[in-house]
């Protein structure tokens, strides 16, 4: 049974916390590149600091503290300047650093301007999202995955706010039995429906395992009606990324799952989504990367819950801003769930003892990720159901998605 102390121990995500200090160690993204094409000046909280995002008229990307050493004003008012952003309130200038530039009024002598700083951290675009690290110098390498690099495919991000703590949306990732309950007969009951995907679901897991790899965890599961030794379930799995990402999908369409903790009580939710085209299906040039906003309730203040996504949430939600673990009745099928806890206390005691957690990297490495084959299959019409049951079916653009990656018209016959 989970002590109050150790729930404590695995939920709180400020700095000087365990988790705050192990997450710290990481990149993570807080906001889609499409926000700043421009210069533009954004309020974010992450890891429970509340920081101002920005880009200069010199193209310049800066995280700072959203708090002004001159008198306390917010920086997310601030002016954009050719180099950093002033203060609105008594011109105080600012840049990526954290160092002050300017103070407007103020005499020769006394303070030295270039002696004033703030709290600044760095920040990187890639794949279509922007990424800050909020450890200690110097920060590591960024994960060179392929999902962020990898070309010829089609990329849409969703996102979505959900008030819970990081953890219980991490654990829902240890937890393959509840693809059967509540993706299968909860939607099944709830919708009457018996077609593709929920019918799937639905199928009794006979075996599940979870095996600990260079970057994580894979989890495996056997359904009812397999063969162990010819399931590409059960062989490949679905990859959860140390510490806060799930890779799933197949070879045509993957989908990497990143929980960013704003505090301990909120949770950024990032769906990154990756879409091979069929075969002889050219993707246009400089075709965009969308992204959208995943609704979690509806017009009358209803969970959305005819969908994969939206059934997660509902039940994240259900056990509270922070899951009380100390009332849980483990069993069996939780071993993934107390797999993963273990290794948060494992790998929070490296950087206890100044070490580098896993999947920090000093040196640039690429790194590639075990998917499933295409288990799907996606002929014509086939992609539009499997469309229906996951979050980017709010992509603003999943039409022409469908067509690229099916090979047909939208709409056209089986």
């Amino acid at each position: 049974m989970t002590t109050p102390e150790q729930n404590e121990t695995l939920t709180r995500v400020g700095k000087g916390t365990r988790m705050g200090e192990l997450l710290r160690r990481y990149w993570h993204p807080v906001a889609l590149s499409s926000e700043f094409e421009v210069a533009r000046i954004k309020k974010v909280k992450i890891l429970g600091e509340e920081l101002v995002l920005y880009r200069d008229q010199s193209g310049t990307l800066g995280l700072i503290d959203k708090t002004c050493r001159h008198r306390g004003a917010s920086l997310e008012h601030g002016i954009i300047q050719r180099e950093g952003i002033r203060c609105a309130y008594h011109g105080w200038q600012f840049n990526e650093r954290g160092k002050c530039l300017d103070r407007p009024c103020e005499p020769e002598g006394g303070t030295s301007t270039s002696r004033i700083e703030i709290k600044a951290y760095p920040v990187i675009e890639k794949g279509g999202l922007l990424f800050a690290y909020l450890g200690p110098a110097p920060a590591p390498e960024f994960p060179r995955f392929e999902v962020f690099e990898e070309g010829n495919v089609v990329k849409t991000i969703g996102y979505a706010t959900v008030g819970v703590n990081w953890l219980q949306i991490m654990e829902n990732s240890m937890d393959p039995v509840h693809v059967e309950w509540l993706h299968g007969h909860f939607s099944i009951q709830e919708y009457g429906r018996s077609e593709p995907p929920f019918d799937t679901f639905a199928k009794r897991h006979v075996k599940i395992a979870f095996e600990e790899f260079e970057y994580g965890i894979i989890k495996k599961r056997l359904l009812e009606g397999q063969k162990e030794e010819e399931s590409s379930d059960w062989t490949t799995g679905h990859p959860m990324i140390f510490p806060n990402m799930l890779l799933v999908g197949d070879t045509r369409v993957h989908q990497f799952q990143i929980r960013v903790p704003v505090d301990d009580v909120t949770t950024l939710h990032y769906w990154y989504n990756c879409f091979r085209p069929a075969d002889g299906v050219d993707i246009p040039d400089h075709y965009p990367t969308t992204s959208y906003e995943v609704p979690t309730r509806d017009s009358h203040g209803q969970y959305i819950k005819d969908y994969v996504d939206g059934q997660d949430i509902m039940l994240w939600e259900s056990q509270g801003a922070i899951n009380d673990r100390t009332q849980e009745l483990l069993g069996t099928t939780d071993r993934g769930i107390v797999q993963y806890r273990r290794m948060l206390i494992r790998e929070s005691d490296k950087v206890a003892r100044g070490e580098d957690p896993m999947c920090v990297f000093r040196q640039p490495v690429p790194i590639h990720l075990p998917v499933e084959e295409n288990r799907h299959g996606l002929p014509p019409g086939a992609f539009l159901n499997h469309t229906a049951s996951r979050d980017y079916r709010y992509a603003p653009n999943i039409d022409e998605i469908v067509q690229m990656v099916s090979g047909a018209t939208v709409g056209a016959d089986n």
